[in-house]
């Protein structure tokens, strides 16, 4: 059982540092722009995204993140519901594990998603009744004693006793109503063994009802009710009428405040609405799409409020004819594509190729972050984008702050402002695709030291280009033979030479353009590969590159990691070769990382290395010999151990991970280092009472030698900082907790001038 940082009831923990993000706590940064299910929960409304979920005060329209960063256990929710009656919010995520929110508590229940019972156990519906949660499932009717927080019965109601999907379950004063897709079906809730499919009977097919599936069934003013394909029925004694049909695709029907509200579309005409129909059949109001409603997914009502879960523009609040949005600024989908810091601001691609680079008709294009607001640039932003799709390279020209966004079809984009940009495909120097007319495929991208920009490009002819600073353009063809001419990210070196991956398990090329990049005469190309004399990798599938402060290049494989400690003698007579360390583990010796797919490497300002993998995350110290840190998502709010990218804001010392649940990030303890000391910043700043996390006093010299002293120059503790930023636990040497008062920070750079740099103090 974990704390939660939201009430039920529900208030918001204001934290008392939160002036600056404190050094080793998390965030996240999901979709929660995609509403799918809306619920009441007392005076709060929660909503349902692809990925998490937000609650809104209806009082005062406070919103608060319900996430593993707040207490939660897992991510990526299916759906949830709410019981008045117990208090206590129900969440069933994708992967069936199971979450009870009850006042400050969060109760994690993960016996269906651990269970080894072959066959669907996705959730797909959550009813209450007398003290029970009644989960539609895959497998039958999962019940959860709401009292006792566990599974206490599971109906396997389907013909013959298997499984059967079960959709919607409901009850009367009597009855169990569970809406199949065999039908309907029912038992006297008196029965003792309702885990035997032979104490249901099927009510479809007879008395008015038809045979077949059943969406939904409710108990809807003590009338029981039920979807079937796109007409609602209700049980007039033993008889079904036929109440309420249209010809719209029917997204969802549920009932609340006693009414069913149904959310639906009209095929080809871009139209959509929320219909509120009472238990006879009369449609009493509708709620039509426009500009604050394009999406309706899933609703409820109070009143004359109707809360609608909105596909596109998250919560929305409809009375009358005035709309109220209800949403978070975030990013939308899992982000697949490049991750990248530049001045201070994060860049992230969105776009998706699978592990055969193909690609995704992925449509998110790219994303912003300064910190406090993301901004999206896409074709639903930017309507020239309309056919910029699969964006999985970004980059920045650092003259003057133009975009270029590599799309893995749609050519290059280059975007100076929203009303400012080209389009690079047909009629320019970009070629396109082996076998794939009118697509434009771009690999990677990078700036070199010259404002030079590299291009990969999979194409039939030149498959190498570069965009000079001047603006004229050069080609060139990478001299090995590869599958359809396929060049991915590109790396470059302290000296210049451009590491250039390449896809589905070809190695690594390095190119020199010599000393002019119009004469190609003096052009030098090697290629890596395994084997020692040819470039000794661990493995031909490189998936990531990263040049540390060394100037050394690490490189992820399939199979461990590999470093190129000598990238200016590859054309040497001396050669160079990937140079795969052997690090002490336990009791054994082994290769680093030679068991790990490894997916993203990042260096930050301590030249300490953030290996990101299919098994989670690891800092590693920079010579690789040392576990700094460890995190997975089962130790962590780490949103998936399945890692796509990782980077880091030097300035704060914050990490980035993407995963195929979305972006989370953690405070570092190294950043960036700072010329003139006199500008640091102590955080959390007074330190309050009870604290118990990491201090961080940011802003030092690169290496600095740090002494916090009492004001009567007794040294408490001594450290050096990473990068530019020293961390205290706030334990003196006798590892006593610093008593209250104000402490002085001494920082001693490498010439070895010490001076005073900052004061923390700490209150009782």
């Amino acid at each position: 059982m974990k704390t939660f940082f939201l009430f039920i009831g529900l208030t918001l923990l204001q934290s008392a540092f939160a002036q600056m993000q404190p050094i080793g706590q998390w965030r996240e940064h999901m979709d929660y722009r995609s509403g799918k299910r809306v619920a009441f929960a007392g005076n709060n409304v929660v909503t349902a995204t692809e990925f998490g979920a937000y609650m809104v005060n209806r009082t005062d329209g406070e919103i608060s993140r319900l996430s593993k960063v707040s207490g939660l256990s897992d991510v990526g929710v299916r759906t949830l519901n709410y019981s008045a009656t117990d208090n206590k919010l129900l969440i069933a995520y994708k992967n069936s594990n199971i979450d009870i929110l009850y006042r400050s508590n969060v109760i994690n229940i993960p016996d269906v998603m651990r269970s080894r019972v072959p066959g669907d156990k996705a959730i797909y519906n959550i009813s209450f009744y007398n003290g029970k949660a009644y989960l539609s499932s895959g497998l039958g009717v999962i019940v959860i004693d709401l009292a006792k927080y566990e599974v206490s019965n599971t109906f396997i109601i389907g013909n013959s006793g298997g499984n059967v999907q079960v959709n919607a379950f409901a009850a009367d004063a009597t009855r169990f109503y569970a809406a199949t897709e065999e039908g309907l079906k029912v038992a006297s809730q008196s029965t003792v063994n309702l885990n035997d499919y032979r104490n249901w009977s099927i009510l479809s097919g007879a008395n008015g009802l038809p045979a077949g599936p059943v969406k939904q069934v409710f108990n809807i003013n003590n009338t029981i009710a039920v979807q079937y394909f796109n007409t609602i029925y209700v049980l007039n004694g033993t008889n079904w009428q036929a109440i309420y049909t249209d010809d719209w695709r029917w997204e969802s029907l549920n009932v609340s405040d006693g009414a069913l509200l149904l959310c639906e579309e009209r095929f080809g005409w871009n139209e959509r609405r929320v219909r509120v129909i009472n238990s006879t059949g009369t449609v009493t109001s509708t709620v039509q799409n426009n500009s604050e409603l394009r999406y309706p997914f899933h609703a409820v009502k109070s009143g004359a409020e109707i809360w609608i879960a909105d596909y596109e523009k998250g919560l929305v609040k409809a009375e009358a004819s005035v709309f109220e949005r209800y949403n978070i600024n975030s990013p939308y989908g899992a982000l697949d594509g490049e991750l990248f810091f530049h001045q201070k601001k994060l860049y992230v691609a969105g776009g998706s190729i699978n592990d055969a680079w193909n690609y995704q008709y992925n449509g998110t294009g790219f994303f912003t972050y300064d910190g406090n607001e993301w901004k999206d640039y896409n074709r639903f932003t930017l309507p020239w984008m309309d056919t910029v799709l699969d964006v999985i390279s970004v980059t920045v020209d650092p003259r003057d702050e133009t975009i270029y966004a590599g799309s893995f079809g749609g050519g290059l984009v280059e975007l100076k402002t929203t009303n400012s940009f080209k389009i690079y495909k047909q009629n320019s120097p970009l070629n396109v695709a082996i076998g794939d007319p009118n697509n434009y495929r771009v690999g990677g991208m990078a700036f070199d030291n010259n404002n030079n920009l590299w291009i990969s490009n999979f194409a039939g002819n030149n498959n190498f280009l570069v965009k000079k600073a001047d603006g004229n353009w050069r080609s060139f063809r990478v001299p090995f033979l590869v599958k359809d001419n396929m060049v991915g990210a590109i790396l470059m070196d302290d000296n210049d030479q451009k590491w250039i991956q390449v896809p589905q398990g070809n190695g690594l090329f390095c190119f020199n353009h010599g000393a002019s990049i119009d004469n190609t005469g003096d052009d030098r190309w090697k290629w890596f590969q395994t084997g020692r004399g040819s470039g000794n990798l661990p493995s031909n599938l490189v998936n990531c590159m990263a040049k540390d402060k060394d100037g050394f290049i690490w490189l992820g494989t399939d199979k461990g990691i590999g470093i190129i400690q000598c990238p200016g003698d590859v054309f040497t007579g001396n050669g160079c070769e990937a140079f795969q360390p052997v690090v002490q583990q336990d009791n054994f010796a082994g290769l680093l990382f030679e068991n790990e797919d490894v997916r993203s490497i990042a260096v930050d300002a301590a030249n300490r290395k953030w290996i990101g993998t299919r098994n989670g995350v690891w800092l590693i110290s920079a010579d690789g010999e040392k576990v700094v840190e460890r995190f997975t998502a089962e130790n962590s709010p780490l949103l998936s151990n399945n890692i796509i990218r990782i980077a880091i804001d030097p300035a704060t010392g914050e990490v980035y991970f993407s995963t195929f649940n979305g972006v989370c990030s953690y405070r570092g303890s190294a950043t960036e280092a700072k010329e003139n000391p006199d500008k640091v910043v102590v955080f959390p700043s007074p330190v309050p009472a009870g604290f118990a996390g990491t201090i961080g006093i940011r802003g030092l010299p690169e290496n600095a030698i740090v002494k916090i002293v009492e004001l009567n120059g007794r040294l408490v503790y001594q450290t050096r900082s990473l990068g530019g930023q020293a961390v205290w636990n706030g334990r003196d040497y006798r590892n006593q907790r610093a008593a209250s008062g104000v402490y002085l920070v001494l920082a001693k750079d490498e010439f070895g001038t010490e001076k005073q740099v900052g004061k923390i103090v700490f209150i009782k």
